[in-house]
């Protein structure tokens, strides 16, 4: 396909090549010569080599993503090192249980991040570059996965670079997933490999397809509990249409539903051994019996519009601005959509809708954008598959969005070094943090071999110490893991939370003696010097003690654990 440009332009045509121009040199001086065509051509050089060329057998853009990811690795776990800081309150709980191989884990989440964190710990140890390896690692697995879907559906590599890289145009991916997030990463990677799967299983109907679509499943719910609404909706917009129903309605889709089954089974046995495990955290979606049955849905379905406008509406600005450098008309006549394409607004459609009544249906009225990425994730692929119809003004469009991706996640990467040295409100505050000072402080009369708080922040003290156990009131067996000598910190409290006292007493265990004051020591540059804190050792309680305790809970339901 040849750009060259006419001799004569319209105004809009030239301000549609001045600004196409302006975002491609953003990612790419001009060539030798002057003027706005050899810097326009060039420019689109350089992003149809980034869409269309190979690095080896690989294709560029996987490469050029690969790259991007693995300095992300390197550059912040040099920077964390350096500067000597810890990680944010997810990462943090990720600490907490990495000494551990569980089939479940506290807070409400599910074991699959924890697990591949476990197997990457026993490879590298208990560090920062392990998490930040994890967390990548599976970003990579989701741009893979995206791109190699696109391309099993039939679409172009300048439709599956559009789709990979409009991934970086959703600010819960590009920037959230960088900052803070740990399962909602793990949501991305492994939503996108179901997608994969499914791609595969239309295409070839094997034995092994429909297995691997299996395990796709099972893995994407082990990831987040929430992907169970992508799985459902997938497999209804295959049912939908006459073109691709047979794949579900193959009798061999029954090992896919066996494989699954069995590889979620000793989860979901656990999680019905740990009701109240699983339902931790469940205040977050601010379900509220007393309140009325209108308000609720009303409130549930403002927050549920809002979240879903907050996920969007970059990515869809991006392609509408997209489409109108490259004179997008909505009057033009336009092919039908093939099957590929409509399997990928259906599957969007339908989660959303799903969502959407289990909103409206269970009084639900806190909704985060976060929340719906199961879903929403598919909205790029499904944008970069229409522009593919418009061709050639469509393809143009996909050039545009590779390298608003492209320019994004270089643009945000030094947002992201600041923030691992500096974080920010919140409780993104625990990462100025002097753990290394905070430790010796608990040690000062003697070992200690269990830390206890009543905030996951506390794993930070296992990158002073991995063989340390530290504990939060949501990690499930605690009276199991204390090990003595332990001891119980707080910060910026006077006292620690009643859960966690409630937790100890549960474990046999009191404070030994009155708490001592401490002024917790940040890193230098930090706008305070100190924070107060307080720690007390612990001991053991009488037997008799111990059993009235018990006692009195037994009488009483098992209540769930407050969050972080």
């Amino acid at each position: 396909m040849r750009f060259d440009l006419p001799a004569s332009r319209s105004g809009s045509d030239q301000g549609y090549h001045i600004v196409r121009g302006m975002v491609f040199m953003l990612a790419e001086p001009a060539a030798t010569g002057t003027g706005d065509e050899n810097s326009l051509k060039y420019s689109i050089k350089w992003d149809e080599w980034l869409a269309e060329s190979r690095i080896g057998p690989f294709p560029t853009a996987i490469v050029t993503v690969a790259a991007y990811l693995a300095l992300q690795t390197v550059i912040l776990s040099v920077l964390a090192t350096w500067a000597g800081t810890g990680v944010g309150v997810d990462d943090a709980e990720q600490l907490i249980y990495l000494p551990y191989l569980w089939a479940g884990y506290g807070g409400s989440q599910p074991p699959l991040y924890t697990w591949i964190n476990w197997l990457a710990a026993q490879i590298f140890g208990t560090n920062i570059f392990t998490l930040k390896l994890v967390k990548y690692s599976v970003l990579f697995l989701a741009a893979c996965s995206v791109f190699a879907a696109m391309r099993r559906f039939g679409y172009t590599k300048a439709t599956a670079a559009a789709a990979m890289l409009g991934l970086f145009t959703i600010p819960q991916i590009a920037w959230e997933s960088q900052r803070a997030l740990s399962h909602s990463v793990a949501v991305v990677g492994f939503c996108a490999l179901l997608l994969l799967a499914m791609a595969n299983l239309i295409e070839r109907r094997s034995v092994i397809a429909y297995a691997v679509f299996g395990l796709a499943t099972a893995a994407a719910i082990l990831a987040k509990y929430n992907d169970v609404f992508l799985v459902a909706a997938l497999v209804a917009a295959v049912l939908s249409l006459r073109e691709l129903r047979g794949a579900i309605l193959d009798p061999k889709f029954a090992i896919s539903v066996a494989v699954a089954i069995l590889m979620l089974a000793p989860t979901t046995y656990w999680s019905l051994m740990h009701p109240a495990d699983l339902l931790a955290r469940g205040e977050k979606f601010g379900i509220d019996l007393q309140q009325g049955r209108m308000t609720a849905a009303a409130t549930g379905a403002g927050k549920f519009l809002m979240g879903t406008f907050n996920f969007a509406v970059l990515p869809v600005l991006i392609c509408a601005l997209a489409f109108a450098l490259t004179g997008f008309r909505f009057s033009e006549r336009r092919p039908k959509a093939p099957a590929r394409e409509v399997l990928l607004w259906r599957t969007l459609a339908l989660g959303l809708a799903m969502l959407a009544i289990l909103v409206l249906a269970t009084g639900v009225t806190e909704v985060k954008a976060r929340w719906l990425v199961p879903v929403l994730v598919i909205l790029p692929l499904a944008m970069a598959a229409y522009m593919e119809r418009l061709s050639p003004r469509g393809r143009d469009a996909q050039l545009l969005v590779i390298a608003a991706g492209a320019i994004i996640a270089v643009l945000l990467a030094p947002a992201t070094w600041y923030f691992q040295i500096n974080g920010t409100s919140g409780l993104s505050r625990m990462i100025r943090v002097d753990y290394a000072a905070l430790y010796r402080q608990l040690t000062a009369d003697g070992p200690v071999k269990t830390a206890i708080s009543d905030g996951a922040w506390v794993g930070n003290l296992r990158l002073i110490d991995e063989k340390l156990v530290a504990l939060d009131q949501e990690v499930p067996n605690f009276d199991r893991l204390v090990q003595d000598p332990a001891v119980l910190v707080w910060l910026d409290r006077d006292d620690p939370r009643p859960v966690i006292l409630e937790q100890l007493k549960k474990a046999g265990y009191e404070p030994d003696g009155q708490p001592r004051q401490i002024m917790v020591p940040l890193l230098p540059s930090t706008d305070k010097s100190a924070r107060p804190g307080a720690y007390v050792r612990l001991k053991r309680m009488a037997a008799e003690k111990a059993t009235a305790f018990e006692e009195g809970v037994s009488k009483g339901a098992e209540g769930g654990q407050e969050p972080d």
